[in-house]
């Protein structure tokens, strides 16, 4: 069974920086891709950031293209979001998010900006 554990989210002001992780577990292979979405209120969870694991190869939305960098997503089945200049927009739950058979999410963590 694998377990997406996220964590790293909080309260920061605007300009400011967070850096989310997320650690798989219950596998024993690297997951192709690693994907980080987030879900802010009343609105749809969408696609912040992906990375794949053979060539290391990210891409962003274009909200958080600049600002946002995407890492890990290697053996260890760990990825890392570092989130630079954030803005109160930025506001939501982040998730954790594999493919393998299935979609496989995280709890989420909080991202807070305020302004």
């Amino acid at each position: 069974q694998v377990q997406l554990v996220e964590s790293g989210g909080g309260l920061v002001q605007a300009g400011g920086s967070l850096r989310l992780s997320c650690a798989a577990s219950g596998i024993r292979f690297t997951f192709n891709q690693m994907d980080w979405y987030r879900q802010a209120p009343g609105k749809q969870r969408e696609l912040v950031a992906t990375i794949t694991s053979s060539a290391g190869r990210a891409n962003y939305a274009d909200s958080v293209q600049g600002r946002f960098t995407i890492s890990g997503g290697n053996a260890k089945n760990t990825v890392y979001l570092q989130m630079n200049s954030l803005k109160p927009e930025d506001t939501a739950v982040y998730y954790c998010h594999v493919l393998w058979m299935m979609d496989y999410w995280g709890q989420g963590t909080q991202v807070t900006v305020s302004s």
